[in-house]
């Protein structure tokens, strides 16, 4: 057999946990036969990876793509120069005839051959199509959106979270490709930073990642997956990161050098392959996440980095947001409309204690105690309505009320969070989900909803009256082409805190109900 019928044969006979490790040492050119062999495919060089477009604004926004003709090669390896020119051009039509905005850039192998791309001069609430132009080859077409400016009737946007790649397809991002939107939001866990896990679905491609090099391969060999390349294509996204973009449950501000150059390799893989907008001149080492967006009057989003300046968990004067971005978001909600206000969160910001109450997961905002009730508390006595926070991170759907004190049960409601489930990473079982789903609800008066057995994404209808969400989810992450179906809706009403299920959904299957 050659040695792509011998991977097709592994990959058949579920023996992948027996071929991926070995692609840690094939050639550039070999790893990506191995990949496609066993599911991934690409985009035609050198546009392999895709394209596009993030950070909507009513003017602008940032269109990316990265020259890789060999996705498993260093840029020093890849068939180009040092500095390749790249055209792009943005339309009003999808053949690229009405053309609006062009220009050239330099994709430098300093930052893996990949441009960012802020274009300006564009009209608020529009619809453009756009392309890349390289070495004689086009890009794939990409679509995006601006954000409207002045009066706002809806909008309709998706969150995504949590795509770890050996443990399913990423069929709920094939569903998000497809969803009318405005705009999708990454609430992290983008890439895994482990070794293969032995997964019969598919693998990673080598061991755990540490250098630029490792993170820049992992990153390609998640591209490889055609859906997530799709919905990159298909909306212009905002992005924020959890931990398994450089490694679990860390803090940026701890560690010896060693950890901090290994952030610093993840950081920049990340901007290397995403559409994200620096702030000012520069955006290395540090990037700036967290921002201040507005969908015209109707809507509000802060975007939170709740990784990059963290300390240390359990400390009394720990800090999940740094000082820095903690001032800003008071400051946020000090200027704050009269708006929806929508809160980009990675990690949950609700009191989530274990079945029997005796513990809670630290690693979320659970770890920092004070610094949520500071915050919370501001909120509170600003006068704040209509929150929503959208969180990712358990791969499982919560629904919570906000609270400035959850260990009070008459702490005013001062919002809703909405926990979404995973694209792919697994969560905990079904016998673990029904025996502790009732458990976790009488632990915590605030939980309004667990449902943790499936897979998916949310899709949000917002207008000036209500803020819906309706949960996504696939019949099978093992099938790249699953179906997508409704589990069921959350209704918040504008000027009243506190979510509802849609009585046409409330029957559908969960671990918990809170009566």
């Amino acid at each position: 057999m050659n040695r792509r019928d011998l991977l097709k044969a592994a990959g058949a006979a579920g023996a992948l946990n027996l071929v991926w490790p070995l692609s840690a040492g094939l050639s550039p050119a070999q790893a990506r036969e191995a990949a496609e062999a066993l599911g991934s495919a690409y985009d035609e060089a050198p546009f392999t990876l895709g394209v596009g477009s993030g950070d909507p604004q009513p003017t602008s926004v940032v269109l990316w793509t990265r020259l890789a003709p060999e996705p498993f090669a260093e840029p020093g390896e890849q068939p180009l120069g040092e500095v390749v020119d790249v055209r792009w051009v943005v339309a009003e039509d999808r053949e690229l005839r009405r053309v609006v905005a062009r220009g050239t850039v330099p994709a430098s192998a300093t930052l893996a051959h990949s441009v960012h791309v802020p274009v300006g001069g564009l009209r608020p609430g529009r619809t453009y199509w756009y392309a890349f132009t390289a070495l004689g080859r086009t890009s794939r077409l990409g679509r995006t959106r601006t954000a409207p400016a002045g009066h706002v009737r809806s909008a309709r946007f998706a969150t995504a979270n949590c795509q770890n790649y050996p443990q399913g397809h990423y069929a709920a991002l094939r569903g998000i490709a497809r969803e009318e939107l405005d705009f999708v939001i990454h609430l992290g866990d983008y890439i895994y930073e482990h070794g293969p896990e032995g997964s019969d679905i598919r693998d990673h491609n080598g061991p755990a990642i540490y250098t630029l090099h490792d993170y820049r391969m992992r990153h390609a060999l998640y591209k490889g997956d055609p859906s997530l390349r799709a919905a990159h294509a298909a909306h212009p996204w905002f992005l924020t990161w959890d931990d398994h973009e450089v490694v679990n449950d860390y803090s940026g501000t701890g560690g010896g050098a060693p950890f901090m150059r290994r952030r610093a390799a993840a950081y920049q893989a990340w901007y290397e392959h995403l559409p994200h907008r620096g702030a000012g001149d520069s955006v290395l080492p540090d990037i700036d996440i967290h921002r201040v967006r507005r969908w015209g009057d109707l809507l509000e989003l802060a975007v939170l980095d709740l990784r990059q300046y963290r300390s240390a968990q359990n400390l009394a004067d720990g800090t999940i947001l740094g000082a820095g971005q903690k001032a800003w978001l008071k400051k946020t909600v000090d200027r704050a409309p009269d708006t929806w206000h929508v809160w980009a969160n990675s990690i949950m910001l609700s009191q989530l204690r274990g079945p029997g109450g005796g513990f809670m997961f630290t690693d979320q905002w659970d770890g920092f105690l004070g610094e949520r009730k500071e915050v919370l508390e501001h909120v509170r006595t600003s006068g704040l309505e209509d929150l929503v926070v959208l969180t990712g991170d358990w791969h499982s759907a919560f629904v919570d009320d906000v609270r400035p004190d959850y260990d009070d049960t008459e702490s005013p409601v001062l919002g809703t969070e909405f926990t979404a489930h995973s694209v792919s990473s697994s969560a905990y079982d079904a016998q673990w989900n029904a025996t502790n789903g009732p458990l976790m609800g009488a632990a915590n008066p605030h939980l309004q909803y667990f449902e943790g057995n499936r897979y998916g994404y949310d899709v949000y209808e917002v207008t000036p009256e209500r803020f819906s969400t309706h949960m996504r989810v696939i019949d099978d992450r093992r099938d790249p082409a699953s179906a997508v179906s409704t589990l069921t809706t959350f209704h918040v009403d504008r000027g009243r805190a506190g979510a509802y299920e849609d009585p046409a959904t409330k029957s559908s299957p969960a671990q918990y109900r809170r009566d």
